[in-house]
This record gives C-alpha cells, sequence and structure tokens, in this order.
C-alpha cells in the first residue's frame, strides 16, 4: 500500500561537488531512488540530514512516523536535520543539485559540504513524485497569471532559490519586468545571471560596505527604490502581527490572484522584518502581493 505522506525519505550519497563561488559550492546527490523525487518551484525546500554529533551518518527508517522516531533519538545519536532548496533536479539520472552556504566550520552542513568526500551518504526528505504540486506544498513561489512586475529580494541563503527562479522567467515569451536585490559577502559571490530586456539586478556587496550586518544592504537598497506600483492608503492602514522572530518563523505569504505586481522577499529575518514594514506601511503595497520569508535569524541555528 503506497504512502500517503507527498514526502518520503531519499538515502543519496555525494556524487560532486563543485565550488562555485568563495562562499558558495553545489553539492550533487545521487541515489537510485531519486527516479521517485519531484521538485514543483524554483524554491522547492527539502530536508537534509547530516551526520550526528558522534559521527554516525543519518539511517532514519522509512515510513510513517520517522519524525517521532527521529525526535525520540538520544541527542548525540540524532541527525542534523537542515532546509535546503533543490537547484536543479535531474530524476531521470538519479541526481538532484543543492547549494551549500559556506561559512566555515560553524555548524553541520556547512562542515560536511567542506569535509564529504564522494560516495559519503545522507539523507534527504523530499517530494514524492506520486504526488501533485498541490499536494505536496513546500514551495512559495506561486505567481498569478497576470504577472507583470517581480520584486525579488534574496540574501546568500534564499540567492540558490532566487536564481532559480530567474531561470524559470528567462525562457517566457514576455518575461516580467524584475527588479532583483541580491546581498552576498564579497564580489567573487556574485553568479551569472540569465539576460532579458525587463532584468535588473544589483548586487549588494557586504565587503564593500565595510562588512555590513547581514541584511542591511538589501533593506537599505529596496528602500531607495522606485516600485512601479500604486500604494495604497489602505495598504498603509493594515494592521500587521507581531512576530517575535527570536521564537516563531516570519513566513508570509502572497495570494495567487493578486494581480500585476508580485514580491519574493527571502533571507535574515530581522531584514525581512523591516522590509516587511517598509512595503507595506510605508509604500502601501498589498500585504496579499508580498511573499515574506525568514530563511534563518542571526545568532540563532536553523533547522
Amino acid at each position: 500500500m503506497a504512502s500517503a505522506n507527498p514526502y518520503k525519505l531519499f538515502d543519496v550519497v555525494l556524487r560532486r561537488k563543485v565550488q562555485l563561488t568563495p562562499h558558495l559550492m553545489r553539492i550533487t546527490l545521487a541515489g537510485s531512488a531519486v527516479t521517485e523525487m519531484a521538485t514543483w518551484a524554483p524554491d522547492q525546500r527539502v530536508k537534509l540530514f547530516f551526520p550526528a554529533a558522534d559521527g554516525s551518518p543519518s539511517k532514519l527508517s522509512q515510513g510513517e512516523g520517522w519524525y517521532s522516531r527521529f525526535r525520540a533519538m538520544l541527542a548525540d545519536r540524532r541527525p542534523a536535520m537542515r532546509t535546503y532548496t533543490i537547484r536543479q533536479l535531474r530524476a531521470d539520472l538519479g541526481e538532484v543539485d543543492v547549494d551549500f552556504v559556506l561559512h566555515g566550520e560553524t555548524g553541520p552542513a556547512s562542515r560536511w559540504a567542506l569535509r564529504a568526500q564522494p560516495g559519503a551518504s545522507m539523507q534527504m526528505l523530499a517530494p514524492d513524485r506520486r504526488f501533485s504540486a498541490q499536494e505536496a506544498g513546500g514551495f512559495e513561489w506561486k505567481p498569478p497569471q497576470a504577472l507583470r512586475h517581480v520584486l525579488l529580494v534574496a540574501d546568500p541563503t534564499a540567492l540558490p532559490a532566487a536564481m532559480g527562479i530567474l531561470e524559470a522567467l528567462a525562457p517566457l515569451a514576455e518575461p516580467p519586468q524584475v527588479q532583483a536585490y541580491f546581498e552576498v559577502d564579497t564580489a567573487q559571490d556574485m553568479l551569472p545571471v540569465p539576460d532579458w530586456p525587463g532584468l535588473s539586478v544589483q548586487w549588494l556587496v557586504r565587503e564593500q560596505a565595510g562588512g555590513a550586518v547581514a541584511g542591511a544592504l538589501m533593506v537599505e537598497a529596496v528602500k531607495a527604490a522606485a516600485l512601479p506600483v500604486d500604494s495604497s492608503p489602505a495598504g498603509r492602514a493594515v494592521e500587521l502581527a507581531d512576530v517575535d522572530i527570536d521564537k516563531e518563523i516570519l513566513w508570509e505569504i502572497a495570494e495567487a490572484s493578486a494581480e500585476g505586481f508580485y514580491g519574493w522577499v527571502a533571507g535574515e529575518s530581522a531584514a525581512v522584518m523591516s522590509l516587511r514594514r517598509h512595503l507595506i506601511k510605508e509604500r502601501g503595497i498589498p500585504r496579499e502581493s508580498l511573499n515574506l520569508m525568514g530563511y534563518w535569524r542571526y545568532n540563532k541555528a536553523g533547522s
């Protein structure tokens, strides 16, 4: 009997590593079961399970109730679980690419990416292709059909998804106007982007700004941007719910029915919170036109 869960655990091994920039590494994972994996959007989220504190690789058993078993494990034997984005899936080859932000030996994911050699095993929780995108979820890029203008804002952790979004828009017969603001650590971390007349990409380099606080440059850039959207007094009057970003995740999603303007903003939670207030309360942009996602919190380990 088939599982009713649209996500499943995949046993994979490291096939190859490619250093894209000083702080970004592409990890290619492979396994026979990857032929059964699906990805439904450029920002498709998955979970990766890294070796536990005692060094043992993840060997979670398949089937219902895996999360309860995971939580019940002793802390030093429990795999480290982190959220990532599928960068590219080649199901026919049994391969999936995931881009890792490198920050030295400070966390289990970055440490694994730096140290692991081809053949190293891990596990991945990803969509099962037998289910539909609606059933699986795990992504927020759901632009309206009448899409004319996109605001795309990302720090290094959200850059893989943002680049995937640009690559999805580029082949369209009439790509929308896109204003993209990408914050990176160094000039060497800038990536090649597609090109069309309506695309404007501004790279915001922390190193060139004296090592600015994470997210500060993208907030500053968006506040200075001229956005082609009519501000609404009603939008300014919207009451925004308080979000304690040290205790909960800031995650507010746009409505697919919104027309014309569509925002996708992801990165450090305090920066996204600042942009949330600016775009809605100061610019009067309708709340339903914006995806606002705190991918991580400064000085707090992610999951």
